[in-house]
Order: C-alpha cells, then sequence, then structure tokens
C-alpha cells in the first residue's frame, strides 16, 4: 500500500496515548503500509513531539522495520555457522545472481525479498532457506526455485 498522510494521522492517533509510544505507532504503521519511508519519520516525529533523529534511531535499531516496500514472497537464507560449512555463501551468491539483488533487496518485478536470517534450527539439513513459510533444508538453486514458484514467483 502506498504511503497515505491521512490513514497514517488516524494510526498515530489510535497509538500516542501508549507509554513510549514511537515504537507501537512505527509497528502499526508498517504493519498497515509494509514499510516507513522517509515521510514516516517526519511524520511521527511531528505527531509525537520528539526528534526525527530520535525517530530515526528506533527505526535504524530494529532490523525488522523496513524503509521500502518488500516483495511478495520472502527467501530467507539461514547464515549460521552449519549452514556456512556446507556452503551457504555459495548459495547465497548464486540466489542473489538470479534474483538480480542483494541482501534485504527486492527483485525487480516486486515478487521476491532476499534476506539473511541467523538459524532456522535446521542444522542437521544444512544449508537452510525459508521460501514464504516453507522450510527447505539441503538447499540448493533447483529446490529454492522450485519453492518460489510454488509461491507465485
Amino acid at each position: 500500500m502506498a504511503w497515505d498522510v491521512r490513514k497514517a494521522a488516524e494510526i498515530i492517533e489510535a497509538h500516542r496515548h501508549l507509554d513510549g509510544p514511537a515504537l507501537p505507532v512505527l509497528r502499526a504503521l508498517q504493519d498497515a503500509f509494509g514499510y516507513l519511508p522517509e515521510e514516516a519519520t517526519t511524520q511521527v516525529a511531528e505527531a509525537l513531539n520528539i526528534s526525527r533523529a530520535e525517530v530515526h534511531g528506533v527505526i535504524s535499531f530494529y532490523h525488522d522495520f523496513r524503509r521500502a516496500p518488500v516483495g511478495r514472497t520472502s527467501l530467507k537464507l539461514c547464515r549460521a555457522e552449519a549452514c556456512q560449512a556446507m556452503g551457504a555463501d555459495e548459495l547465497a551468491s548464486e540466489a542473489c545472481a538470479q534474483l538480480g539483488t542483494s541482501w534485504h533487496g527486492t527483485t525487480a518485478d516486486g515478487r521476491v525479498t532476499l534476506e539473511p536470517v541467523f538459524c532456522l534450527g535446521l542444522c542437521s539439513v544444512a544449508p537452510a532457506a525459508l521460501v514464504g513459510d516453507e522450510l527447505v533444508g539441503r538447499a540448493n538453486w533447483p529446490r529454492l526455485a522450485a519453492a518460489l514458484e510454488k509461491c507465485g514467483r
């Protein structure tokens, strides 16, 4: 959803009464819009009477906040040691090349966002990935591509 100043103002107003409202406001805005564009920083700062630097600090501290829209499907590749030992770095390089993006990037068509994660709990079948909601063990590019196709890539 595109940023809507009026809708954002309604969301901010609904959460501004909370103690330490910056974090709940930002979470609610991201839930509604899927990301927090630069306009969010200014609007939240003005509404909560705090500095833009404070808002930016909250957004940049928490890795779940996004500054750009995400793809319809997430591809998360494990970066933990067990997966690295089993070829995760090579898999990540191939995924970046095949998707035409880098970490935290989204494909040009807006379908896939590539993200690193640190342990999916599949160490015994490394390297591991999460495609949408599907766990993929012994991941390689053909298996990831097939999982992405199932998600509508």
